[in-house]
């Protein structure tokens, strides 16, 4: 029972008989009447009775007619939900803990006033974890670090660059100025656990100066981290961006610039091909500044990596 025969059978009910509902349909006549004969010898019963010059439905027909009428306004609603533009549905979107903490509150806030109908989840990883399960489909989308090496990200997913962020290293208010890697007097590396960017970058860092840390102390929150070197227990790298939104005077550390390093991108990264309306809007919505007014358009974004993001304003956004 496909959803044509159920479109004719339809229509010859509404317009009382084959020959308007074939100028209805833009049929020929002999056409509906196969159809009605083709659908009739699936189910196995007549559908209509002759009276006199009209067509009237079998009991079977009146029995059908409503779960017709369902039929194809599920399939309508379906088409429509597909061609819709407009964000909704289910967006699961992963991010690092320090993006999070950092960059999303004001933006995520903004996102839901104006796309209410998104149902936003949200979870926290490590780069290498949100990458593993975008791959599983187990999320969306995810907002990770640009690794210090090119990998296999080109090949399975589009991405857009939508912030950067400058490292810096964290130690003990005491502790003396770093400017090469050997004025680093602790040699415990405070850090989040493998698969974390930010530590590649740092580990790297570490290597071309020709010099490693004694241990790497595992924790699994940046308020952790600081906390650990506070007190004197190591060092650690963290964007600006974080240390900035924890509260004043809290923390007893001090910042150290590592500009060799320069900025690390922040990627938003989905499966290629695979980018609804609430995800373009999602994209738009970062890359907007923290406290920007609302505004219905929606950015679209292409791939970023080679030289930057290309984005324009769009009032109906269309897939990549």
């Amino acid at each position: 029972m496909d959803l044509a025969a159920l479109t004719v059978f339809r229509a010859v009910v509404r317009e009382n008989g084959v020959t308007r509902a074939a100028a209805k349909l833009n049929r020929v006549q002999s056409n509906v009447t196969t159809r009605i004969k083709q659908l009739e010898a699936q189910l196995g019963t007549p559908l209509f009775v002759r009276d006199g010059r009209r067509l009237v439905l079998t009991p079977a027909g009146e029995t059908l007619l409503p779960y017709a009428e369902r039929l194809l306004a599920l399939a309508d609603e379906a088409r429509q939900a597909l061609c819709d533009d407009r964000p909704h549905g289910r967006l699961a979107l992963g991010t690092m803990e320090s993006t999070a903490a950092s960059r999303l509150p004001a933006r995520l806030a903004r996102y839901h006033r104006r796309w209410p109908e998104v149902a936003l989840e949200l979870t926290t990883g490590t780069t290498g974890c949100l990458i593993e399960r975008l791959r599983k489909f187990e999320i969306d989308a995810a907002l990770v670090a640009r690794p210090p090496e090119a990998d296999s990200l080109e090949e399975a997913f589009e991405t857009m660059t939508v912030f950067r962020e400058e490292l810096v290293m964290l130690t003990p208010r005491d502790h003396r100025p770093i400017r090469v890697a050997s004025d680093i007097a602790l040699d415990t590396l405070v850090a989040f656990e493998r698969g974390c960017t930010y530590r590649a970058h740092i580990e790297q860092w570490y290597t071309a100066h020709g010099i490693r840390p004694a241990r790497v102390l595992e924790l699994g929150s940046y308020h952790a981290m600081v906390a650990c070197v506070a007190a004197g227990a190591g060092v650690a790298v963290a964007p600006r961006s974080v240390f900035e939104v924890l509260p004043r005077g809290a923390t007893d550390v001090a910042l150290h610039p590592l500009k060799e390093l320069g900025l690390i991108d922040t990627l938003l990264v989905w499966r290629r091909g695979q980018c609804s309306a609430a995800l373009r809007a999602l994209g738009g919505m970062l890359v907007e500044a923290p406290d920007a007014p609302d505004a219905s358009g929606a950015l679209i974004a292409d791939k970023s990596d080679a030289g930057g993001p290309s984005r324009r304003q769009a009032p109906a956004p269309t897939p990549n």
